[in-house]
């Protein structure tokens, strides 16, 4: 049977979301409906918009109420409370192999606004639009899913408190924690101190990390990163960043994590490492076509592209949740709450960076 919803429609790239009354598809069979509580608003919602074919329906780190599923579902039940992290096909090599964060359909499932056959699972007005985004479309009352997507939830847990950590945090978390391995004693680098940046600063603390150091143009930023456990703050608009890591630590720093895309924290990222150091990337630096930095070759290190912190979901976002529980990774820091109704607001204080992980709740 399908289903009336309440969607925040984006018709042309940077305008404004359009609340519109939508038609979700009858489920399919390893499908599950979702009645959405909270949905994270994430760099990537923007970016897409010059990515999945619009109109769309956005949104890809939803929570909420399972309302319905399909015939072979089997690990969920309707009632259970679920958070809908991103989406991967589950029998590609790299799945099967439990690495489904680098999912051989992940680009197409994710961007696509298609399911993996290329069908449609949203109307507006009777025609097909763009939906399935990161097969969830959470800037709605209500998502369509599958059932290998969703992390099942207990406890009392604010809608806020899970539509946070699907993405951006776990990216950045899991960066540290999954990809880098950061031992006790690691110097460790974060260029930019955004959502993602803060969850490896957060993570970086946890694994103790030393030197940890947090670089960015905003001081308040900064300032959030040493209150969240760097030892260092430095301001590039100051200048010289690599030589002033370099002052900290005169041997280079082991781990640098770019998250800014900026092409000047880019070359910093590398040239701050030690010999055999390891710089993680998870986003292109803006500076076009380049060569690779002779810098790489000379210390015989490495450029390592990242994609969503190494992470499995249903494991890692629980570990996050006890983490923050037990006073160990205070993500709730980073969130700033929006009534649905106010997408726009969230998206315009998001770009000029009053608030570092907007949740939206329905």
């Amino acid at each position: 049977m399908t289903t009336k919803a309440t969607a925040a429609v984006i018709h042309k790239p940077d305008e404004p979301f359009s609340f519109e009354t939508v038609e979700l598809d009858d489920l399919r069979s390893d499908e599950i409906l979702v009645r959405i509580e909270a949905s994270g608003v994430c760099h990537t919602d923007m970016v897409a918009q010059n990515l999945t074919p619009l109109p769309a329906v956005l949104g890809h780190e939803g929570t909420g109420v399972v309302e319905a599923i399909g015939s072979k579902v089997g690990r969920i039940n309707p009632g259970d409370r679920v958070i809908i992290s991103y989406p991967f096909c589950g029998i590609c090599p790299n799945c099967i192999e439990g690495r489904a964060y680098i999912c051989d359909h992940s680009f197409p499932l994710s961007f696509a606004g298609t399911r993996l056959d290329q069908s449609k699972s949203i109307s507006l007005n009777g025609k097909k639009i763009s939906g399935a985004f990161f097969q969830q479309s959470s800037f709605s009352t209500h998502s369509i899913t599958l059932e290998r997507d969703v992390v099942p939830v207990a406890g009392s847990h604010s809608p806020e408190m899970l539509a946070a950590i699907p993405c951006g945090i776990q990216t950045g978390a899991g960066a540290i924690l999954n990809t880098f391995k950061v031992r006790p004693g690691d110097g460790l680098a974060i260029f930019g101190t955004g959502a993602v940046g803060l969850s490896a600063v957060m993570a970086g603390h946890l694994s103790g990390a030393t030197p940890l150091v947090a670089v960015d143009i905003v001081e308040e930023r900064l300032q959030m990163a040493i209150e969240l456990g760097a030892t260092h703050a430095i301001n590039a608009r100051d200048g010289e960043t690599a030589l002033r890591i370099r002052e900290i630590a005169p041997r280079g720093l082991k781990f640098s994590f770019e998250t800014s895309a900026d092409s000047q924290a880019f070359k910093d990222a590398l040239d701050c490492l030690c010999m055999g150091g390891v710089c993680g990337i998870v986003t292109h630096p803006d500076c076009g076509d380049y060569s690779i930095p002779q810098v790489i070759m000379r210390r015989a290190s490495s450029l390592v592209g990242i994609i969503l912190g190494s992470a499995m979901p249903n494991t890692f976002l629980p570990k996050l949740i006890e983490l923050n529980r037990q006073g160990l990774f205070p993500y709730d820091r980073l969130i700033t709450t929006y009534d649905f109704s106010d997408i726009n607001k969230a998206f315009k204080d998001s770009k000029a960076g009053r608030a570092i992980k907007p949740v939206l709740k329905m």
